[in-house]
């Protein structure tokens, strides 16, 4: 199996150019929910849900908006279970960002995403949003709600004293 391309935090934020944007992906199984973020990389906002087919199908309309935005960096929402621990879904991300890294340059990273569909979800339901309006938000919206914090994260380090 080959090694995993994604870089740790540390790492990732040293890659990134000083300004540039970052994109948001919320892999789902039907559907890959998009966020991007300003270019200073404090701001968030859902951009794109791309209906999943083939994985060249998938990555080739990501990496068009990638180019179209002018992306540095791309945050991909690690779908961990609630005990930290790994299950199918973890493994279905690794391979994607396993399988787009051999197709592009950029440096990624993963985001822990538990709780954010959920997050997203009650908001759009406190919103009294429909059914079908929450079904064509939720995707892109989680995906801005991972990247959002990513982008705190990254404003506000933890210190070791």
């Amino acid at each position: 199996m080959a090694a995993d391309p994604t870089l740790s935090l540390a790492d990732f934020a040293a890659a990134l150019p000083p300004f540039g944007r970052l994109i948001g992906i919320d892999l789902g199984t039907k559907t890959i929910g998009l966020a991007l973020s300003d270019g200073r990389r404090s701001i968030a906002s859902p951009l794109e849900t791309i209906r999943r087919t083939k994985f060249t199908a998938d990555a080739d309309r990501l990496l068009a908006i990638v180019a179209e935005h002018e992306v540095a960096g791309l945050v991909i929402g690690l779908p961990l279970n609630m005990d930290g621990s790994e299950g199918p879904r973890v493994q279905a991300t690794r391979a994607f960002a396993r399988n787009l890294a051999g197709r592009q340059q950029m440096p990624m990273t993963y985001w822990d995403e538990r709780l954010s569909t959920a997050a997203v979800t009650r908001t759009l339901l406190e919103a009294d949003t429909s059914r079908a309006r929450r079904g064509e938000l939720v995707d892109k919206m989680a995906a801005a709600y991972i990247l959002q914090g990513f982008l705190d994260r990254m404003a506000h380090p933890i210190r070791r004293d």
